[in-house]
């Protein structure tokens, strides 16, 4: 049997400078994204699509819930394993590819994990884990473009 989960999240826009949207460079990119009870996050577009450049835009919101779902499940994986992770770092990439129309797509996120673990003996198999971790990510398992990742284990 399958279990369904469900989610809520509020968008609000933020960006009416008086005028709403009486013309492309009337109104600002500019939104809230909430859930109940959570800290509320600022986004925008990027700033290449007239977006705000010190508020979140959903192209990196995108990769960090790639990153963040990847993360987790490699840690469950370590954790059932027997690998001890003392820190995880991840530095994530994206493309996104523009149509001529101004429509677009991502055509590739990379990870780029950094991990210390706390035994050489550990190392083989903590490289390993990252690929079940993105058979199991529910994120990376919902986007149609290959989810890489690169990882660098350490012993500290």
């Amino acid at each position: 049997m399958n279990k369904h989960h469900h989610y809520k999240t509020t968008i609000q826009w933020t960006g009416n400078k008086g005028s709403g949207t009486s013309g492309y460079r009337d109104y600002e990119r500019s939104h809230t994204i909430s859930v109940e009870n959570k800290t509320t996050i600022e986004g925008s577009s990027d700033p290449a699509f007239r977006g705000d450049k010190t508020k979140y835009n959903p192209e990196e919101m995108l990769l960090s819930s790639l990153s963040s779902c990847h993360m987790l499940w490699y840690l469950h994986f370590c954790a059932e394993a027997g690998i001890i992770v003392t820190e995880y770092t991840d530095h994530v990439t994206g493309i996104m590819q523009e149509a001529e129309n101004g429509s677009g797509q991502f055509i590739e996120v990379t990870l780029h994990p950094n991990i210390t673990v706390t035994d050489h003996s550990m190392i083989e198999k903590a490289e390993e884990l990252h690929h079940k971790a993105n058979e199991f990510c529910f994120i990376a398992n919902s986007v149609n473009f290959p989810v890489k990742h690169i990882p660098i284990v350490l012993v500290k």
